[in-house]
This record gives C-alpha cells, sequence and structure tokens, in this order.
C-alpha cells in the first residue's frame, strides 16, 4: 500500500507538554504533602477528557477544598508557564518539510481542543504543514484509545487509513491509530518512555533520527498493493 499522508499527536509529540502538565500538578500536590502517583497520570495520557480529574483525586486524599477553583487556576497558570518555555519538538521541522517535498499529506490528531492545538501551531510557525488539523471538537468523537480521531483525520485529508502513518509518543495514542488500520511509529518522550509500548510498528527515541525514506520503503516492501 502506497503511503499518502503522515498524521501527527501533538501533545508530547510535536510539543512536548506531558511534562509540564504533570509537573504542574506534581508541585501543587507536594504543597499538601503527597506525591502525584506516576501511573495514574500515565494511564492518562492521549485520553484528555474526564477521565482522571487530578484535583478531585487530591481531595481525596486530603479533603474537601473551598479554594478548589483557585489551586485549579494556580495549576493551569503553572503549566502554561512550563510550556511556553517549551520548543516545537527536536528533529519535528526537518521531517515535516521532508515529508513536504515528498507530496505527503499531514495533519495533527489530538483528543485537545482546537484552542489549545491550534495557538500553539501558529505561535510555533507550524500551521502551515499541515493539511487537516483534527480535534476532539465534536461529543461523538471519542478520545483515545477510541480510533475515532484518526478515523477522521483520514477523513480529513481523503486518505484510508492503511494509506496513512501515525506518529504518537504514548500507548493510547498507538493503541488508538493501530485500531483505525493505521502503522503508528512511536516516539517516547521523557515521561511516556516508561510507558509500555509493546507492538509499535516502528520506535525512535527522537524525532531527529526518523528516517521517512525508510518508512515509507519499508511500507511498500511489506505492503504490496
Amino acid at each position: 500500500m502506497v503511503i499518502r499522508a503522515l498524521v501527527f499527536d501533538f501533545d508530547g509529540l510535536i510539543l512536548e507538554t506531558e511534562t509540564p502538565a504533570y509537573q504542574a500538578w506534581v508541585e501543587i500536590y507536594r504543597e499538601f504533602g503527597h506525591e502525584l502517583p506516576k501511573e495514574l497520570w500515565l494511564d492518562y495520557i492521549g485520553r484528555e477528557g474526564n477521565w482522571f480529574d487530578a484535583l478531585a483525586y487530591l481531595e481525596g486524599l486530603v479533603g474537601p477544598r473551598d479554594d478548589r477553583d483557585a489551586i485549579q487556576q494556580r495549576r493551569d497558570a503553572r503549566k502554561t508557564e512550563l510550556v511556553m518555555a517549551v520548543a516545537e519538538t527536536a528533529g519535528l521541522r526537518r521531517l515535516l518539510t521532508d515529508a513536504t517535498s515528498r507530496w505527503l499529506r499531514l495533519a495533527v490528531c489530538s483528543s485537545s481542543t482546537p484552542k489549545w492545538v491550534l495557538g500553539h501551531l501558529e505561535r510555533l510557525d507550524l500551521r502551515a504543514f499541515f493539511d487537516h488539523v483534527q480535534c476532539r471538537d465534536r461529543p461523538e468523537l471519542r478520545a483515545k484509545p477510541a480510533p475515532d480521531l484518526y478515523l477522521a483525520a483520514c477523513a480529513g485529508l481523503g486518505v484510508r487509513p492503511a494509506e496513512a502513518i501515525a506518529f504518537e509518543d504514548s500507548r493510547n495514542g498507538m493503541l488508538a491509530a493501530q485500531a483505525a488500520g493505521m502503522r503508528c511509529v512511536v516516539v517516547p518522550n521523557e515521561l511516556t518512555v516508561a510507558m509500555d509500548l509493546t507492538g509499535a510498528d516502528h520506535r525512535f527515541d527522537s524525532l531527529a533520527t526518523v528516517s521517512l525514506e525508510m518508512l515509507l520503503d519499508g511500507s511498500r516492501r511489506q505492503r504490496p498493493s
């Protein structure tokens, strides 16, 4: 099967927001004398939505808080501060430029909101690379690890799932892409490297080490038409 498109997760892959998001809660928890279990956060990554409520979990440890809104606001402000200090992932722009030169269609596929994803793509001057940006912007779209977002991303690009390769940093994202019928390249970040990413079609330590030529050539050899 000829590959016609590449589809990229956003949080943790294009922009390493996973560690800042976790670190901001860790700082809050430590103010109250507790730790936020990393295993809970790792299972949350890629899902988004309301699967895990870190503030409610904290209240389960310390009791109900009258200042819960203020705690959430402090955490969100700290997360924003940390994320704004993060640059795009190393090797990303080179990979996107290479893909564009090969006339591959490009998309983002994220469980996050359009405001979050598009805002950062514009800030990083990356928006023009992508033909389609798929976020969880409709209630009927289930968050990863369901395949809905990847199926919608492929539809937005006008390609079949088998004609696209997904790039992910998390297990939930990998499972979503594969459930949609796509091959998946995993590039874990500092946080998700602790995940079980067994079953990925390819794994790289960094986007800077990804060989697009190898991936496309491997696709032609492994999936003849």
